[in-house]
């Protein structure tokens, strides 16, 4: 599905904030899970149809982004810090990272609630033991973008949140609620990664953009970095589709993504 106007979509959420008089604490203190109303949802799928209009760079309308911040406890910090000295750099001191690149996902799930519950928690599941033999922080990302394009930031964008093999040093998560079969993802959550992308590469230097499907590619470009060489993942999210349409609405950004040939 097509979606060319993440700027008009952005500017709708601006626009309805605005009018509603939602001051930024209390978005930043929203309860759990909020929705954007129904008639919005309609106003920003009509828009996120509307043929042949490129996206506009520069003068794009921030998006909306409400904080809801998982528990990142001392103890997470710690464990982070353990995760990077076993798969990035024995010396390492920090769980802090200078972020150069973007990576999609989706949830698998339908929920946004479900999802940050599981993401607040410090340590992996034991039920995942491939992973919790990795090392025992939690998987998360910094962003989830809800069904209805509702944008939460979970992490800070310079800080590391597990969630692709290899990358995690240097790059920033979007999670999406939905999947490939069931609750495939909708054209306000492409307009929303599409605002969020822009929003991004004007704060850090980004330099690409790839899905989670694409990971496994960049262990031919120097930004891979991981000392176990057994651990490794095949991946199928966000999907091609929803890929390329995020990529035709930030084409002018013209950040890389993973190389073709797989090493």
């Amino acid at each position: 599905m097509h979606c060319p106007l993440p700027p008009l979509c952005t500017f709708l959420f601006a626009a309805i904030l605005s009018c509603s008089g939602t001051t930024a604490h209390e978005k930043e203190h929203a309860p759990p899970n909020p929705h954007l109303n129904s008639s919005l949802k309609t106003d920003v799928a009509s828009l996120a149809m509307v043929p042949d209009a490129g996206p506009q760079p520069s003068q794009s309308v921030p998006p909306i982004i409400i904080d809801r911040p998982i528990a990142f406890t001392a103890r997470r910090k710690q464990l982070t810090i353990d995760y990077r000295r076993i798969h990035q750099n024995p010396s390492i001191q920090s769980f802090e990272i200078e972020p150069k690149m973007i990576v999609l996902h989706y949830t698998a799930g339908n929920s946004a609630e479900n999802t940050f519950n599981y993401f607040n928690k410090t340590e992996i599941s034991g039920a995942r033991a491939k992973l919790a033999k990795a090392g025992r922080v939690n998987v998360s990302a910094h962003f989830l973008v809800d069904r209805d394009g509702t944008i939460f930031r979970l992490v800070p964008e310079n800080w590391m949140a597990r969630h692709t093999i290899g990358l995690n040093h240097l790059a920033i998560g979007i999670e999406n609620v939905g999947n490939a079969k069931d609750f495939p993802l909708t054209p306000e959550q492409v307009a929303a990664n599409a605002a969020l992308i822009r929003y991004l590469v004007s704060k850090h230097p980004i330099t690409h953009l790839i899905g989670h499907s694409e990971s496994m590619a960049m262990k031919a470009h120097p930004y891979w970095r991981e000392l176990d060489p057994n651990y490794r993942n095949q991946k199928a999210d966000p999907g091609k589709e929803f890929m390329a349409n995020v990529r035709t609405l930030v084409a002018d950004l013209k950040l890389e993504g993973a190389p073709l040939k797989q090493q």
